[in-house]
């Protein structure tokens, strides 16, 4: 069978492993993109100096239609690791040349955007294919599954420092502007059974996990479309960051009292400036369905921690493994057919049996 030809934009933290993880499949032919061709060249490379086979590298600018035209024509499918505000352009690129879309945002105003392209579309458009929104959907559309109705549904996630050493108790794992939308934009929820808005950073708890202290929040992007999908089907349905103690109290004070929330270039400085890129993490997943089962009340749980691990050689972040399976394992699926072939696809159609027993989905099991 030939190689499904993967144009993957950006070459970073993420985009680096999911090159890395299509290469080394012998499945894909792969073409890493980027705004540097140094960056993108370097995403193709191993420890050892070796370029990855089946492999090149491209320039591009993703806010930049034509500029996209050139690197995605004749691909089958794109993969965005790009920042989020790029990807309504690159969606509707994808849709013009005839590209299968997906991407990791968790913006919900691109992910609707994403949805409006679909429509009518034979092409697939899947949005938020990383870990959350992404996999937490996936565990938590399966355990819901095992309810005749369900009640409450609880999703908790958190990419963490293995060795916090800062008043935040926090580093850098992962793209800082997202951080800075989940933080500062409003979260979907539904509260008795309907489609709400809470406010992020609200909602605090506490709760131990295997002998260590938590706290989490509300924050936004994580359900996903769950929160659409589910609305008058479940009583309550939550999803909150899952941070160490304290961190949200400092995390309030900037966004809400000093209002850096008007001012989010600033807290990507200082954020950058000040919190250190960490490889030495731990994501913590942990989710909660309550409802009925033959009549009587049940509760179900998946809790899982999945750490920092060497991957082909080289030292990859848990934030980046998890994130890169959960895009590369859905790629893989619907390249088989074990999905739609066409429309907008959320990850609640994803199975999680059959992720989980994927060659990419495994990182997770």
């Amino acid at each position: 069978m030939a190689r499904k030809k993967v144009v993957v934009l950006g070459s970073g933290k993420i985009g680096k492993l999911v090159c890395f993880m299509l290469a080394e499949s012998g499945d894909y032919e792969t073409t890493a993109v980027d705004a540097q061709r140094d960056v993108a060249e370097s995403a193709l490379r191993l420890p050892s100096g070796k370029t990855l086979a089946h492999t090149k590298a491209a320039v591009a600018d993703f806010a930049d239609a034509s500029a996209l035209r050139a690197v995605l024509q004749g691909a089958d499918y794109v993969l965005s690791c790009a920042p989020y505000h790029c990807n309504t352009t690159i969606a509707a690129v994808a849709k013009e040349l005839g590209v299968n879309y997906l991407d990791l945002t968790e913006d919900v105003a691109t992910t609707k955007a994403v949805a409006a392209l679909a429509k009518g579309s034979s092409l697939a458009f899947i949005p938020q294919c990383g870990l959350a929104p992404g996999f937490i959907t996936i565990v938590a559309a399966s355990l819901g599954a095992r309810f005749d109705t369900i009640e409450c549904v609880k999703m908790r996630v958190g990419a963490l420092p293995t060795y916090p050493h800062n008043r935040m108790k926090y580093n850098l794992t992962w793209s800082t502007e997202g951080l800075i939308n989940e933080y500062g934009n409003p979260c979907e929820a539904v509260v008795d059974g309907k489609l709400a808005l809470v406010q992020p950073l609200e909602g605090h708890e506490t709760f131990s996990f295997d002998g260590t202290e938590y706290e989490a929040f509300n924050t936004s992007g994580g359900l996903g479309t769950l929160a659409e999908t589910w609305s008058g089907k479940v009583t309550s349905l939550d999803y909150k960051s899952v941070r160490y103690p304290g961190h949200r109290e400092i995390i309030a004070l900037l966004m809400n009292d000093l209002k850096m929330n008007h001012d989010r270039g600033t807290l990507a400085r200082i954020f950058e400036n000040a919190l250190p890129y960490t490889k030495q993490d731990v994501v913590l997943i942990f989710v909660t369905v309550t409802g009925t089962k033959d009549g009587r009340y049940q509760q179900l749980s998946y809790a899982k921690k999945i750490y920092n691990a060497e991957i082909g050689g080289e030292h990859w972040g848990a934030i980046q493994i998890t994130t890169a399976a959960g895009l590369c394992g859905v790629l893989d699926l619907h390249a088989q057919g074990a999905l739609p072939k066409s429309g907008f696809i959320r990850q609640e159609d994803v199975a999680c049996d059959a992720f989980l027993s994927n060659r990419f989905g495994k990182y997770y099991a």
